[in-house]
């Protein structure tokens, strides 16, 4: 099914899940539109299927342009197995629940003194929002191995590793991996340190430098990063040390009227904490050491990164929303740029065009020997013909071993609880939660119940 045909376009099914993203789906769409060797159909299925509508509409305005490489037809469908129906590749990128449970997610804690900066993979929230969201992945399995289940499938939805362990338990032999852009910064991170101290003036590339990662997701790490003969750690602790009090931004005091944006100031302090570079955002690492980083909103301020308001994600899709309408009137263009994301490179690479070295979310095969095996792990893989190879990636120090372990069982009891209906096995991996453990028990028993309430719409499965 997956073999490229020499000198002309390959022609490939795609499944969206989650076809009626703004956002997601724009990106997709422009990386497919500037993509010489690819060509094909891509069914958009959304629960909001007006919005899948009117993607099916901005997608083939977009292709119709004669400057466009890749010529795509875009197809809006009612059903999931229409969607995936012979597909080679499922992309899943979805938002678990609405915003009203979101906005619980993330600030019903915060009466108890909870904060959280994202609230989308760990901590109460992400807990949480993994409850509502498994269920949604035992059908999206289910609808996979019936339909196309050689497809190879990529998530791009949080929280990344309960979601990707819900398509292995229920479809053991499914062909998925998680993408995350988090890593990515990191590295444009490190090209700063190379101008800095190489005395490079030209623009570089992220990929220019090579790392090995290892962690999970959003709480990645490198134990190795260089820059064609340099070794850049000695570099990058001389710029931490530089940068450590005030922190580093390209844009002086981004960090304050961006709520996406940080001084990375976590990342220095964990680098000299661990040894390691710390590579995510400052706001997802934060959460998995809330102890030290988000204990209020004052240490929040000092570490100079922001807790995202869910009313900021509301008025944003407002605008999203406005903005679609402009795109499928014709009113504004697409912008014709890059993404940045790898999504269509991956495709390339398993359709035997290219091959392909980046990092991905994965069950644990060994690649991190000291963290369980058949948890979801973050690590390099090569991608090939058919093929997603995992790098051996090696151990992690064990104190920071010791921490990831921690949220893997949470994350994993989380699984179960939904897969076996068990309210009380959810229960135990929120009050085990680090963010959680402070509060007295009756306090973390009473956030739980409210939080469980405010999402009991999605949880009919556990009798709530």
């Amino acid at each position: 099914m997956l073999n490229a045909t020499s000198g002309q376009q390959k022609q490939i099914n795609i499944a969206y899940i989650g076809g009626g993203s703004r956002g997601w789906a724009w990106r997709l769409m422009t990386d497919l539109a500037l993509e010489k060797d690819l060509s094909g159909t891509v069914r958009l299925y959304d629960i909001d299927f007006e919005a899948a509508k009117t993607n099916e509409v901005i997608g083939n305005k977009l292709s119709s342009k004669p400057e466009i490489l890749g010529k795509w037809k875009y197809v809006a469908v009612e059903s999931l197995d229409e969607a995936l129906y012979g597909a080679d590749f499922v992309i899943i990128s979805i938002l678990p629940g609405t915003f009203e449970e979101m906005y619980s997610d993330v600030h019903a804690p915060e009466k108890y003194g909870i904060y959280q900066s994202v609230g989308d993979t760990t901590g109460p929230g992400g807990l949480i929002r993994g409850l509502r969201t498994v269920p949604m992945y035992v059908e999206f399995a289910e609808a996979i191995k019936r339909n196309c289940p050689d497809a190879w499938v990529i998530n791009y939805t949080n929280p990344m590793a309960i979601c990707l362990k819900a398509l292995y338990e229920v479809f053991p032999k499914i062909k998925a991996f998680g993408c995350c852009h988090e890593v990515f910064g990191t590295q444009k991170l490190l090209t700063e340190v190379v101008k800095e101290f190489l005395g490079e003036n030209r623009e570089i590339s992220r990929r220019e430098i090579k790392v090995n990662v290892l962690g999970i997701n959003h709480f990645t790490w490198f134990d190795k990063a260089s820059y064609k003969t340099h070794d850049l750690f000695p570099l990058y602790k001389e710029f931490v040390n530089k940068y450590y009090e005030e922190g580093f931004e390209k844009t002086k005091g981004l960090w304050e009227k961006d709520y996406f944006a940080s001084a990375n100031r976590v990342k220095f302090d964990l680098f000299k904490r661990f040894g390691l570079i710390a590579a995510a955002g400052d706001r997802h690492l934060a959460e998995f050491v809330p102890y030290i980083y988000l204990r209020d909103k004052e240490t929040v301020y000092k570490w100079k990164f922001n807790l995202t308001p869910v009313e900021w994600r509301i008025k944003h899709r407002e605008e999203l929303i406005k903005l679609s309408k402009e795109y499928a009137s014709d009113q504004k263009e697409v912008p014709l740029n890059p993404s940045g994301e790898e999504g269509v490179m991956q495709m390339k690479a398993i359709l035997g065009l290219d091959t392909l070295v980046t990092n991905v979310n994965l069950p644990n095969m060994g690649q991190i020997p000291n963290l369980p095996i058949g948890a979801i792990v973050e690590t390099n893989a090569v991608f090939t013909h058919d093929d997603v190879r995992p790098v051996y990636a090696g151990k992690l120090p064990s104190d920071l071993a010791s921490i990831m372990t921690r949220h893997i069982s949470n994350q994993e009891l989380i699984v179960k609880a939904a897969l076996e209906k068990d309210l009380s096995l959810a229960k135990r991996a929120f009050l085990n939660d680090p963010a959680v453990e402070r509060l007295p028990q009756s306090k973390a028993e009473q956030l739980f119940d409210e939080m469980i309430n405010n999402t009991k719409k999605y949880l009919a499965y556990l009798g709530v």
